[in-house]
């Protein structure tokens, strides 16, 4: 194993390939909760449930970047049980099948297309996906092709990336297509974390797809 695959946060802001998400989470997956999210008292995916829920989100809802199910669950936790995830790591997706948390589960890059047919879910959500070396603002277009007219998305991206990388220029440019933006920030970890990101925030961008 190299020093770009060992299994930490480090690790993970560095990725700058969809390959290397691959070979970090293969050997991160089933010690994920508790030697990150656990250990690094990360609240991201309860945020953006909450923001999607008080936003009015309901089911079906795609989970993008589900990892090991932590958005999925805090979803379950508020209320909405029909939800789906994807991931482009199996071995996550193996971690999230076993907490029974899921309606099904389906590997999907998004940088490519997924295996959904058009309108497909009243919902989208994602946390901790969109960001350098994980997912670009491109990968927007195929998050609304998925969900249905006048459905509801919750997309974490850091705070960081969020014009350097062309997060806020792709939702400027989308505006013909999607209404009702909102860019709450949040913080990424709880009043016990530590460590050189302790402090990292983001925004929760809620916006609806436009009804035809």
């Amino acid at each position: 194993m190299t020093t770009a695959d060992e299994p930490n946060l480090d690790a993970a802001y560095d990725l700058e390939t969809p390959e290397d998400s691959l070979r970090l989470y293969a050997n991160w997956a089933e010690t994920y909760d508790s030697t990150f999210a656990e250990s690094h008292d990360y609240v991201l995916p309860l945020r953006v449930a909450e923001q999607f829920v008080n936003a009015g989100g309901a089911g079906p809802v795609l989970d993008v970047g589900a990892g090991t199910g932590l958005c999925g669950a805090c979803l379950r936790g508020l209320g909405i049980a029909d939800v789906d995830a994807t991931d482009i790591s199996q071995e996550m997706l193996d971690v999230a099948a076993r907490k029974g948390i899921y309606q099904s589960l389906f590997t999907g890059d998004l940088t490519k297309r997924l295996p959904v047919e058009d309108g497909s879910y009243a919902g989208i959500v994602s946390s901790g996906t969109f960001t350098t070396g994980h997912v670009g603002p491109d990968a927007f277009d195929e998050l609304l092709r998925i969900v249905r007219p006048g459905g509801l998305l919750a997309i974490s991206i850091n705070g960081v990336h969020f014009e350097n990388m062309g997060f806020k220029a792709k939702l400027d440019g989308l505006s013909d297509q999607i209404t009702d933006l909102q860019l709450p920030e949040v913080r990424y970890y709880g009043e016990n974390a530590s460590g050189d990101h302790k402090d990292d925030t983001g925004f929760v961008a809620l916006f609806r797809r436009i009804r035809d």
